[in-house]
């Protein structure tokens, strides 16, 4: 099993994901105010999902909070290679990672709020950046068929570096019909997981992906194998899956569970809070090459690869047998590269991958209380 820290660069889980488990702990002494509301109650098998869940009025409502990270760094770099800001796509990167997670659960997205940090508010007097930002935040939101509901633009001097923005926001969804709710009790031995393949790194892994930077003689405008360069390969937006979730939902397809495989690579197929093993008998047969690209240049394991990024795999959707052939009609007809990826068997919690003989085993994702 790869280690919680890759090469001593990347995000070290064995930190964070502790946090994580202690505020949810937190967070259940705080249940009685939302049920002071007539008619309001948790869906408590939400808490440590990737959106959280409540029942109000007649129906469920989800909400998620999700950042972008460090890619904007990639951005910054190349734009003094290129002249490119590259901002509409970054824009993308942080829309897709609220909404991608939002819609795990079932919900489709209604208003979508955004955080923008900076050291000093200069960084907005870039009217060429500035405006490919706010346009690709639109037209993100319109993606995802969400209104784009306003957010906050703080002044951080001496918590954040200057001329750096932090980028990340919120959701809100509806999960209408109340069928729809997505949540771990529906998950059965037997069940399919159908692939729906990335763009690329997506928004996670990226500190990894800038370390080996420094040992690249030409840095981010090395040439991949496929011509384009590291920097711009990087660059590829994340794709909005909210299309292809709905899609299945006007078709009457009953999902059992969702998985936006994000950090924790593909160790997040395991999330559901569930004794069940997950075994992909399916990966990839040409990958984005910037994944070859970064195990080269990193030296870095299948595990420690497949335990980071999501290499190839960027949104999981389990279906019974029952569902499986309409599930992959309706995807394909609507332009997305599904295909069958693996099943759900008994056994204890772990995820297998048998083309690369790996083997994640259940206390290597610990983000549940």
């Amino acid at each position: 099993m790869a280690g919680d820290k890759n090469e001593q660069t990347g995000v070290n889980y064995g930190d964070l994901d502790p946090f994580k488990i202690a505020a949810q702990q937190a967070g259940g002494s705080t249940t009685d105010n939302l049920e002071r509301y007539f008619g309001y109650h948790e869906v408590a098998e939400s808490v440590g999902e990737s959106a959280y869940i409540w029942y109000e009025g007649g129906k469920y409502q989800a909400m998620v909070t999700e950042g972008l990270g460090t890619k904007n760094l990639v951005a910054d770099a190349m734009r003094e290679v290129t002249g490119k800001t590259y901002y509409d796509a970054i824009a993308q990167d942080t829309v897709a990672g609220i909404v991608n997670d939002l819609i795990v659960v079932g919900a489709m997205p209604k208003v979508v709020t955004a955080h923008m940090s900076v050291a000093e508010s200069e960084w907005f007097n870039d009217t060429q950046r500035m405006h490919d930002l706010v346009d690709g935040w639109a037209t993100a939101c319109n993606l995802a068929g969400a209104k784009w509901g306003g957010g906050e633009t703080p002044q951080l001097k001496q918590i954040l570096q200057p001329g750096v923005i932090e980028l990340s926001g919120s959701a809100i969804g509806e999960i209408n019909p109340p069928e729809r709710l997505t949540v771990s009790s529906k998950l059965q031995a037997g069940d399919h997981i159908i692939y729906l393949p990335s763009s690329g790194i997506h928004a996670n892994g990226l500190t990894d992906a800038r370390a080996i930077v420094d040992n690249l003689p030409e840095g981010y405008s090395t040439r991949l194998n496929d011509g384009s360069t590291y920097g711009e390969s990087l660059l590829t937006p994340t794709p909005i899956y909210v299309d292809a979730v709905r899609s299945l939902f006007h078709a009457g397809v009953d999902v059992h569970y969702m998985a936006n495989i994000t950090g924790h690579g593909w160790r997040k197929l395991m999330r559901a809070d569930r004794e069940l093993t997950y075994v992909m008998a399916f990966t990839p047969e040409c990958p984005p090459p910037v994944f070859d690209f970064i195990q080269e240049h990193s030296g870095k394991s299948d595990e420690q690869m497949y335990g980071t990024f999501n290499m190839g795999l960027g949104f999981a959707i389990f279906v019974s047998d029952e569902h499986l052939a309409g599930s992959l009609k309706v995807l394909q007809s609507g332009g997305w590269a599904a295909r069958l990826g693996g099943h759900v068997e008994e056994g204890t919690r772990r995820v297998i991958i048998e083309p690369k003989n790996i083997i994640f085993e259940t206390d290597s994702l610990n983000i549940r209380s």
